[in-house]
């Protein structure tokens, strides 16, 4: 028999749930079968997996330990040492500022991420034990593109990547970003247009007037510098679409110093020629929360900003 009390980081959820990830081997036929004939039990009674669970209640597994070996496989993925750049850390939350060429998330199983390099990182400090992760996972609440550099908040407990994944999708949140384009930009302005991706090639295209399957996307921007021929924007989100920030730009003719995908070629051989700038210039720099429930009211209000990298400064000294 084995016997698991409910944390703060599994409560909340249905018993089925969480069944499901310590038993990830398991069907799910399985899984009621054992509740129906009380090999299952919560708090010592009959359950039907409906149950949602609160903080100290005790769920008992009436398995030999070779029946829990069996159906209870997680393996902990071996990953190089990143030393992460961490902005804010407590006990529910962590901000990191990603560097450029790093993925926020696996796009193959085979792929490292910042997610488990976080993971690492929580293992590696006695903050998660690798039997925790059998029943919670920490991970990321927002995901930046490969080569775009900055803020990503992740949740180290439940209700931290709870909430924080529901700011962000509600856009409560307000996001701030950073980014070098070709071009003198002069004005603050607020740009409208609609967006529609293609799920083949992950690529968007910007338009005028809204179009079949397209969204409408609005991007404020204000000039912080110039040099070089280039302007270092501060740029607000006010929609949140994918490739927003990069094809808005470019489709008003200041196309993101590096941008592959979006820029311009001659644009970024230049700019790969006079500062060896190999990736697009474009960074999450700050974060502001929104009011927030608890347990994370305290973080209501909050302000958190990464520092720029270190290419901006190639084209400007004073770009910091």
């Amino acid at each position: 028999m084995r016997s698991l009390i409910v944390t703060e980081n599994e409560s909340g959820q249905r018993l089925d749930k969480l069944l499901a990830k310590y038993l990830n081997l398991a069907g799910k036929g399985f899984l009621y079968k054992m509740m129906r004939k009380k090999n299952i039990t919560l708090n010592g009674k009959k359950c039907d997996g409906s149950e949602k669970l609160v903080t100290g209640d005790e769920v008992r597994l009436f398995f030999s330990d070779e029946t829990i070996g069996k159906f209870s496989v997680h393996t902990l993925q071996e990953v190089k040492k990143v030393n992460l750049q961490i902005i804010y850390e407590d006990d529910h939350i962590l901000l990191v500022n990603k560097p450029s060429g790093m993925l926020s998330q696996k796009a193959k199983d085979s792929d490292e991420s910042l997610v488990e390099y976080i993971i690492d990182y929580l293992v590696s400090s006695g903050q998660l034990s690798t039997e925790q992760l059998k029943s919670f996972r920490p991970s990321v609440c927002n995901r930046l593109d490969r080569n775009t550099s900055g803020l990503v908040v992740a949740g180290k407990s439940l209700p931290g990547l709870q909430i924080m994944s529901a700011v962000f999708k509600d856009r409560s949140l307000h996001k701030y970003y950073r980014c070098v384009v070709k071009g003198s930009v002069t004005d603050k302005q607020v740009i409208t247009g609609f967006l529609k991706k293609d799920s083949v090639t992950n690529q968007v295209t910007i338009t005028a007037a809204e179009v079949e399957g397209s969204v409408p996307v609005i991007t404020e921007y204000e000039p912080l510098g110039q040099a070089e021929g280039c302007t270092l924007l501060s740029v607000k989100l006010i929609t949140g679409r994918t490739h927003q920030i990069r094809a808005h730009l470019t489709s008003i003719g200041h196309p993101i110093l590096g941008d592959f995908k979006y820029g311009s070629s001659a644009v970024n051989e230049e700019a790969k020629k006079r500062w060896n700038i190999r990736s697009q210039m474009l960074h999450s720099c700050t974060v502001t929360f929104p009011e927030l429930p608890e347990p994370l009211a305290y973080l209501s209000g909050k302000t958190f900003s990464a520092p720029l990298p270190q290419t901006f400064r190639k084209i400007c000294r004073d770009w910091s």
